[in-house]
């Protein structure tokens, strides 16, 4: 098994264990993270780690089709919770693509579908505007703030 598989093998499990210090532990220092309602840098991206397996109480996670080499690298997971901000049930299947640095990882991007996503965490209005980049902005713009809230917590 390749490096770069083992250490998304250990970053998976790290998640499944809500372990956040663990999968910071997997980035390269000036690594990015992108996904649907993030976009982050460095030391942010273990902080949102940190927020979500915090608020992922009931959080379930599996993952599979991991795929790694000395470049770049991928896998598939899936994760059932229930999303915070209205308590809706959401299992949600996410695509992820890496790329390493120093046998860590320096970017990971997360893909899925926000229509579905939206649809599922907010109810009628992820079915009405859950295409639109007016609700993907106002999600992005809500999670930006619920993590710079959480920051006062982290040194405490």
């Amino acid at each position: 098994m390749h490096p770069h598989e083992k250490l998304l093998h250990r970053f998976y499990q790290a998640f499944q264990r809500r372990d956040y210090a663990g999968m910071a532990a997997c980035y390269h220092p000036e690594a990015t993270f992108e996904d649907a309602a993030f976009r982050l840098q460095g030391p942010d991206i273990g902080k949102m780690w940190r927020m979500l397996c915090g608020q992922g109480r009931d959080m379930r996670l599996a993952y599979n089709d991991i795929r790694a080499d000395d470049q770049q690298g991928s896998a598939t997971w899936y994760a059932r919770y229930t999303f915070s901000k209205t308590r809706r049930p959401v299992h949600n299947h996410i695509r992820a693509h890496f790329t390493f640095q120093d046998g860590l990882i320096r970017t990971h991007h997360d893909q899925f579908s926000f229509w579905r996503w939206s649809r599922q965490a907010l109810g009628p209005i992820g079915w009405l505007l859950g295409w639109s980049g007016f609700l993907q902005r106002k999600v992005q713009a809500t999670a930006a703030q619920s993590l710079a809230a959480y920051r006062p917590r982290l040194n405490q």
